[in-house]
Parts: structure tokens; C-alpha cells; sequence
């Protein structure tokens, strides 16, 4: 594993002004460097989960979720809520996942983010349901609710609440830690 942590780092929302991507690169912004964050900018280009198109490794697309999954030594997940659950493109993303394996014992963190005062609650639940369904490592520290996300986080990108910033700044110490 070398000195330096990979971590793939994926937003569940596919909107270009998602406070949720923002939010998840306000955090890779608040990494040492001894973390090597990449992130997954394909959640739009996965077929519907189909299994009989999952022969043979399956489309080129999920090989590709597949492999960045396998070389990284931990996840950073960050989704918002839509309709009360988790956005069909993660959902499907981790469809594609559930019988190749890539996520069994992976550490892995979990953040929603919502404008609501619920911060994702429902979305959060779900997630983490799927996330142990497939034995992802759900690290201890390392999941986390963010509600009111739009007076938290400004139009840079740029955590402006101290106490949200503080324990950011502990779920990634805690993924760090998981993934030594």
C-alpha cells in the first residue's frame, strides 16, 4: 500500500451545481496529503442494472466503477436525498456491485447532505442498509447527516460552519484511521 491512502470519493447527485459534490470536494480540500482522493465521475454513464448484460465482466462502464473500487483502500460517499431515498443513479451504481464483491470490507464513509432540517435522514438509512447488504465496511465515526447544507457550505464551495467543519474533519480522520 505505499504512504499514501487511496480513497474513491463518490457523489450520488449528477447536478453540476449539487451542493452534495461540493461538499465532498470541500472535504478532499480539508485532506492531508497523505490521502489521494479520486473522483468517480461516471455515475451517469451506467446502463440500468441488468443482470443477464453482467456476463463476461459486465459493460465497460461498471468495469470501470469495478476497477477504480478495487485500487482504492477506501470510499467517501456523499448523496443527498431524492424523494425521501436515495438517488436512482447511486442506487444503481451499487446494484451493479451487490455480486462482484468490490465493497466486501472496504472502509467506507457516509455523508448526506440535505438544504432540509433532516439533513438526508431518509436517504442516509437506505444507503447505509445497501452499503451493509454488500459488507462494505461502515467505519465507526464515519458517517454523518448535514442538514441545511446551503447555509453551511457557500457558493465557493467552502465550509463556512466551524462545528460542521470540525466534524468533517473527524469522519476523515476516522476513514484515514480505517484504512491503515
Amino acid at each position: 500500500m505505499g504512504n499514501t491512502l487511496r480513497i474513491l470519493a463518490i457523489s450520488g447527485s449528477l447536478r453540476e451545481k449539487s451542493s452534495n459534490t461540493a461538499l465532498m470536494k470541500a472535504i478532499i480540500a480539508l485532506s492531508s496529503g497523505d490521502i489521494q482522493f479520486t473522483i468517480y465521475g461516471g455515475l451517469g454513464d451506467l446502463p440500468h442494472f441488468n443482470p443477464d448484460l453482467d456476463l463476461d465482466d459486465g459493460p465497460s462502464s461498471v468495469q470501470e466503477l469495478r476497477l477504480q473500487l478495487k485500487e482504492a483502500e477506501g470510499v467517501l460517499i456523499c448523496t443527498p436525498e431524492y424523494g425521501n431515498g436515495v438517488p436512482g443513479v447511486l442506487k444503481n451504481a451499487l446494484d451493479w456491485l451487490v455480486s462482484s464483491g468490490e465493497f466486501m470490507n472496504k472502509p467506507t464513509a457516509v455523508i448526506s447532505a440535505s438544504p432540509t432540517p433532516m439533513g438526508g435522514d431518509k436517504a442516509h438509512a437506505s444507503l447505509l442498509l445497501t452499503l451493509n447488504m454488500i459488507n462494505a465496511e461502515i467505519i465507526e465515526g464515519g458517517t454523518m447527516m448535514i442538514p441545511h447544507i446551503t447555509l453551511k457550505l457557500n457558493k465557493e464551495g467552502v465550509i463556512t460552519d466551524s462545528e460542521t467543519k470540525q466534524r468533517l474533519l473527524a469522519v476523515l480522520k476516522a476513514l484515514e484511521k480505517a484504512c491503515l
